[in-house]
């Protein structure tokens, strides 16, 4: 399985489609899709445990209640879908993209979104929570009052992104550029505080 593609590159083809199914309330485990077009598919309140999605795209479909753990999406894309009150735990997610999705209240806990695809996204209200965020793109992402907390966002793409109000306690800041980000009222450790200062370009000292 690869570890993610580049990020802007086109959607790999599918072979199979599964279109304006009801999944709702559906208990998937250990199931494995592979280049699955899901088109206008409600898994609204389904349970997720264990499964392996690669190279699947999901056209608007409705993810909203559902609860999805130690399952993969591995270089999938996301069209148009809604997450509302979607909960990942231990998930890997890496090389994903997303395009015009809905996030309120998405909670993620654990897991790998390194390499993911979230430019612009309205996170507004996300909870993070110790999730590996290497080279994410969130260039212009809204993550307003968000809790990032504990999270790798070692080389992630944040230009543009407002973090007014976010919660950022013990995630990596190393590669954050506070030129290009709106940080009111981001609420930071004092380890984080020194790193921003350095990369202001403060002398910081005791």
């Amino acid at each position: 399985m690869t570890a993610g593609r580049k990020h802007g590159r086109s959607a790999p083809p599918t072979t199979t489609t599964v279109r304006s199914a009801d999944w709702d309330g559906r208990e998937l485990t250990q199931e494995t899709y592979h280049r699955v077009l899901f088109v206008d598919v409600d898994m609204t309140e389904l349970t997720n445990t264990g499964c392996v999605f690669e190279e699947c795209t999901f056209s608007s479909v409705r993810f909203n209640v559902s609860v999805h753990e130690d399952a993969m999406f591995l270089n999938c894309t996301f069209s148009r879908c809604s997450f509302f009150d979607t909960t990942f735990k231990g998930c890997k997610l890496t090389g994903s993209m997303f395009d015009g999705c809905s996030y309120g209240l998405l909670k993620v806990e654990g897991g790998d979104w390194s390499f993911t695809g979230l430019p612009g996204a309205d996170l507004r209200g996300s909870a993070f929570h110790g999730v590996r965020l290497r080279e994410a793109d969130l260039t212009g992402a809204r993550l307003e009052k968000a809790e990032v907390l504990r999270s790798d966002l070692s080389g992630a793409w944040l230009s543009g992104a407002d973090l007014t109000g976010c919660d950022l306690r013990g995630s990596d800041l190393s590669d954050l550029d506070p030129s290009t980000v709106t940080l009111k009222k981001a609420i930071i450790d004092s380890f984080q505080a020194t790193v921003v200062a350095t990369a202001l370009g403060f002398d910081v000292r005791a």
